[in-house]
């Protein structure tokens, strides 16, 4: 399972919105085929790995990090694939959140008379995709939010300026956040201050675990703009890929010169000065978007904070003083007491260059200090 996990990881920036998936044949003790998804719309890991064995593949033990499909979708069954090619015992190690799938597929590889067992290495397998399973369990993506700070907690000077706060190392980390990402957020604050690009400036070959001549799809670029403000002229608006601008406002004239360069505009209600983040998640979740970057200024990030959407910071920290004039991380406006304070759960504490990365999930607010 170990093995078949490390071939979904190969899989990690190609196969969205499809989980990444893993699959290990072994019969007497030898490993006779294994496969991997490479990308929506082609073979799963089973059938990979089934093509790869051939006949070896009968009375072999799979091994799948993610309960093999029973529905048609762009490709056959996996478990139809597993029971024709006579495989006499299959390994689990999670089910499948998606409701087309759900345990049917165990269900059926086991009245064909397939032995199946389950949960092993669970925890590995659901941190492959905890985009999928968010999206399959709570109808929502993962959201991770990307914040950048000096070690006081300053995120630009107080004029703005905030190229570079960390170095190229960080930068490139980030790179790869992005192209694991289906959607990249913003809001119009950094648009109009920064005019971003908001792409995946890597190529396949300076991706950890990526065939290099791997198709690498741009992450949906998604600007928050309640009032409509963005140029038609902006950066992200004249680049490869999809963007969607959200909105609250009506003005039919400003949303044409949008939809003119190729840009999707949609509506959705405000929620004090922003848009609504809950029904924003929702939608990114019905076109089928598994995990969300949020990059933005500390306005939009401590609104995703507040609003209970992120699942995940990633916050890098440079070795740097910018002093108490410089701007803050997140704007938490509401945080006025410590039985108001946010606590958060670190994940994992690295150096990537010469800055420190924090992975954090917030836990819960504290109540009553």
């Amino acid at each position: 399972m170990a093995r078949a996990i490390r071939l979904a990881e190969q899989g990690l920036y190609t196969t969205h919105p499809n989980p990444r998936v893993g699959c290990v044949l072994v019969r007497d003790g030898e490993i006779v085929g294994e496969g991997f998804h490479h990308r929506a719309g082609e073979p799963h890991a089973e059938r990979n790995a089934l093509a790869a064995a051939g006949e070896r593949a009968r009375a072999a033990t799979a091994y799948v990090t993610l309960e093999p499909c029973c529905h048609h979708g762009k490709t056959p069954p996996c478990s139809d694939g597993l029971i024709e090619a006579g495989v006499a015992r299959v390994v689990v190690a999670m089910t499948d959140p998606n409701p087309l799938v759900a345990g049917q597929g165990i269900a059926q590889l086991e009245a064909a008379g397939i032995r199946v067992d389950q949960g092993v290495m669970t925890d590995q397998a659901m941190a492959l995709n905890p985009g999928f399973i968010a999206r399959m369990s709570r109808g929502r993506p993962f959201v991770r939010c990307k914040l950048a700070m000096s070690l006081d907690g300053r995120t630009a000077m107080a004029s703005g300026e905030s190229k570079w706060i960390t170095g190229a190392d960080a930068r490139q980390d980030v790179q790869r956040l992005r192209a694991r990402s289906d959607a990249i957020v913003t809001g119009i604050g950094t648009v109009l201050a920064d005019d971003p690009s908001m792409n995946v400036r890597l190529s396949a070959a300076e991706l950890p675990g990526v065939a290099s001549d791997a198709y690498l799809p741009q992450p949906l670029r998604v600007v928050l703009d309640p009032d409509l403000q963005i140029s038609p002229a902006a950066r992200l608006l004249n680049l490869p890929g999809e963007t969607l601008i959200v909105t609250a406002s009506g003005d039919a004239g400003r949303r044409q010169a949008l939809l003119a360069v190729g840009a999707e505009v949609i509506r959705l209600p405000r929620h004090g000065i922003g848009i609504d983040l809950d029904l924003l998640m929702e939608g990114l979740a019905e076109r089928g978007i598994n995990e969300v970057l949020i990059e933005s200024g500390p306005t939009l990030a401590g609104a995703a904070v507040a609003a209970d959407v992120v699942d995940e910071l990633v916050i890098y920290a440079a070795p740097i003083l910018m002093g108490s004039d410089a701007r803050g991380l997140l704007n938490l406006p509401a945080l006025t007491e410590m039985k108001d304070r946010i606590a958060l759960e670190i994940l994992d504490l690295r150096t990537v260059g010469a800055d420190l990365r924090i992975r954090a999930r917030p836990t819960r607010i504290i109540q009553g200090g």
